[in-house]
């Protein structure tokens, strides 16, 4: 990849999609000057809510009048999420845009069945996996894998949405219409007994610069499935956190990526590492960073698909640690609760604007940093205590 031009640091940049993760990138690009045009569904999204330059409403992805308005806007166009085909980034392409990450990538990454093939291609140590054409398919491959195994869609799954758990005894037919099937295609993936989950945050540049920030542990809530808490450092043995990096910045690479990428990781009991899956934009175990290093996530994203050096992603004391808000399906919180939250020192809130919560919908998030991960986790859980959403 070439630096950026002269004019795609004068122009707007175009990012598809209109939630927290748009939110806080349009934060980041703000102070470097930068103006956003976001594309998106609705007129009052998180990200359109902060947007300096225009919000253009698409009534979907194949509103082509839509997609040539934002090109058109921006000769640089990012996404926030993975669930915009790879087709329409070719469109924008098309117009005269530059898409980061590209079309290929993302194309590669959004199909979990293709992602994890171009990893295990390159190398990289991930769970065994299987195709899925029929529901008959499953029983053969419970056989070979081991029971149980995980039951996934390869496309449009998150936060443990599109995937099952399967034993001996479940019903392969309708466990597989649950999830969409025949409609939606379906991948099998051997089922990891890990010792914790990790992940890592990798930019990549235009020139194919490379950083990473530090290992983290992330912790899912047992009931929802979802990603609670974040801890920065990972508590775990140098040799490990190494592996993890490397393993992490070579997944990246394997799929071309350009930008703030997400991976996500299991961890053995003997220490090995496996990747679990890649998400090719900035990450919810990479929200410590605003508050907890020197450049946070994205910035650097903003950085890396604009053409500028990348910042320093160190940490800026010791520990930070992130605990997600989830909704609960109630009513938005009031002062009080804004109050008492803000009243635990050192804790930063960020409220993602929503209009509506639903139950295990991402909220916002409480960030605390400090000398110790037992410090920074102890004031930021007791702040998020303080909210309901």
């Amino acid at each position: 990849m070439t630096a950026a031009k002269s004019n795609e640091l004068a122009a707007p940049l175009g990012i598809l999609g209109g939630g927290q993760l748009g939110r806080m990138t349009i934060q980041a690009a703000s102070t470097l000057g930068i103006d956003v045009v976001v594309g998106d569904f609705k007129p009052r999204s998180p990200a359109g809510r902060l947007a300096q330059g225009e919000v253009i409403f698409t009534g979907g992805w194949d509103d082509n009048e839509a997609i040539t308005e934002i090109a058109r806007s921006a000769p640089v166009i990012t996404l926030e999420n993975e669930f915009v085909d790879a087709c329409v980034l070719e469109k924008l392409e098309g117009a005269g845009s530059t898409v980061l990450p590209t079309p290929d990538c993302v194309r590669t990454v959004q199909d979990k069945l293709k992602q994890k093939t171009a990893m295990q291609s390159a190398g990289i140590p991930v769970p065994e996996f299987r195709k899925v054409e029929h529901p008959d398919d499953l029983a053969m491959i419970g056989d070979e894998l081991g029971w149980p195994f995980v039951l996934k869609a390869r496309r449009d799954g998150y936060d443990g949405y599109g995937n099952r758990k399967l034993d001996h005894g479940s019903d392969p037919a309708s466990t597989c219409e649950e999830l969409g099937w025949p409609e939606r295609e379906l991948f099998v993936e051997q089922f990891v007994p890990f010792e914790r989950e990790l992940a890592v945050i990798v930019v990549r540049g235009r020139d194919g610069e490379t950083i990473n920030y530090p290992v983290v542990e992330t912790q899912q809530d047992p009931e929802l499935h979802i990603c609670r808490v974040v801890i920065a450092p990972a508590d775990i043995p140098a040799t490990v956190a190494e592996q993890a990096e490397a393993i992490a910045r070579q997944a990246v690479e394997s799929v071309g990526g350009t930008g703030t990428f997400g991976v996500e990781m299991f961890l053995l009991q003997d220490g090995q590492v496996l990747v679990n899956e890649l998400a090719p934009r900035p990450h919810n175990s990479g929200h410590y960073t605003i508050e907890g290093c020197v450049t946070s996530q994205f910035e650097n994203h903003v950085r890396a698909v604009l053409g500028l050096p990348l910042g320093d992603p160190s940490l800026r004391e010791g520990a930070a640690v992130m605990v997600n808000l989830l909704g609960y399906g109630g009513e938005m919180p009031g002062k009080d609760q804004f109050d008492s939250a803000l009243s635990v020192p050192g804790v930063h809130l960020h409220n993602y604007g929503k209009d509506q919560s639903r139950y295990g919908r991402k909220m916002g998030h409480i960030t605390a940093c400090g000398s110790s991960t037992e410090d920074a986790l102890d004031r930021a859980q007791r702040a998020a205590d303080q909210i309901r959403m």
